[in-house]
């Protein structure tokens, strides 16, 4: 529903058209969009410091009085429904999908975010707006602004707009993921190339592991000079992309490694990544790689910030799941201090062949 109705609050305002909406922000340069993750939900808009009054105003309107007319209800339905078959055929993605779903099997961290065709066929306008009345209230929205502006006045500004908000009570059931339980799925595809996740749950947001975590996928997966990247793409010429990944979410997360690769070689290639995740364990990380590593995941952050897109992603999520900022220091600081000691115990916890979850898409007729 909330994928659902970040569509729907481009359809139109009561002051504005579904092409208006967009045309405010273009017309002078700058954009409005919007995307949808598992807790969270961003509009945002970017344009001139001249033009922020209008991207305030823009966002506002979209956000505060949409106006879900029930004829571009039923169309976006449809367009929903494409968006899930962009992504099925899509096996990159799809491979994603099935490993969270068994990851999280029986939770709502499980679910697409598109959703499923039944669900997205059973909305209808009472119940977007009930939804939207329960969940756009002042204590879930946060409001980030990044660039050359001046923030007494932009806050004066946006508490005009947005101070109009009523509070309303609503108590939010939070259930934490069940025990994790591996789960290992295969599926036949009409594609060309095998595609393979192995990982499983892994440290939260909230977790002070998710640091060691941070580094650990940097110097695994991060990058053509990752280990994986150099033993498996550039030593044996498996595969054209290799990487690893984590998700961070407010009470778990998972971590894995992604590999496309020809049918004839998944198992060797699912061998060479276990062996990597199993020197981790093994072998203690030396100081000169784990200084790399670290610079690698610093550098990371501090070229990133010299986007605005996001330097207001980091101020909005920081708010949103800290309510406090973290300084570029105080994060830097905390990554330095991650210990070889810390890697290793880190890895010892997550890295366990009877621990992992796997997902394989193999080609039809392949096995």
């Amino acid at each position: 529903m909330s994928h659902f109705v970040e569509h729907m609050v481009f359809k139109g305002t009561e002051r504005r058209k579904t092409h208006q909406l967009a045309a405010r922000m273009e017309s002078v340069g700058g954009f409005v969009n919007a995307f949808t993750t598992k807790e969270c939900t961003c509009f945002y808009a970017r344009g001139l410091d001249q033009h922020l009054s209008r991207a305030v105003d823009v966002l506002s309107d979209m956000v505060l009085a949409p106006s879900f007319p029930a004829k571009e209800l039923e169309k976006e339905k449809d367009v929903v429904l494409e968006e899930m078959k962009m992504y099925r055929d899509n096996p990159e993605d799809h491979v994603f999908d099935l490993f969270e779903a068994g990851v999280y099997n029986g939770h709502a961290l499980a679910r697409p975010i598109l959703g499923l065709p039944h669900s997205v066929r059973s909305f209808d306008r009472s119940r977007v707006l009930d939804f939207v009345s329960r969940q756009y209230a002042p204590d879930r929205i946060v409001v980030a602004v990044a660039g050359n502006v001046d923030h007494d006045s932009a806050t004066r500004e946006i508490a005009q707009i947005f101070g109009r908000l009523a509070s309303k009570p609503f108590r939010r059931r939070r259930v934490r993921p069940r025990e994790y339980e591996p789960s290992h799925t295969a599926v036949s595809i009409p594609t060309e190339q095998a595609h393979l996740v192995v990982g499983g749950r892994g440290p939260g947001l909230h977790d002070d592991d998710r640091l060691p975590m941070m580094v650990l996928n940097t110097l695994l997966g991060g990058g053509m000079s990752s280990r994986l990247n150099l033993r498996i793409r550039e030593r044996h010429g498996f595969c054209y992309q290799i990487y690893s990944f984590m998700n961070l979410y407010v009470d778990t997360g998972d971590w894995g490694v992604y590999v496309g690769t020809d049918a004839s070689r998944v198992d060797r290639s699912r061998q060479l990544i276990h062996r990597e995740l199993d020197a981790l364990v093994q072998k203690r990380i030396g100081p000169r790689e784990l200084s790399q590593a670290k610079s690698q995941v610093k550098g990371a952050i501090m070229l990133g910030l010299e986007s605005m897109n996001t330097r207001m992603m980091r101020l909005g999520r920081q708010e949103l799941f800290y309510k406090r900022f973290v300084s570029l220091d105080d994060a830097i600081e905390h990554i330095d201090a991650v210990s070889s000691d810390d890697l290793r115990r880190v890895a010892e916890l997550l890295f366990n062949p009877s621990k992992y979850s796997e997902v394989l898409l193999f080609p039809n007729g392949s096995n």
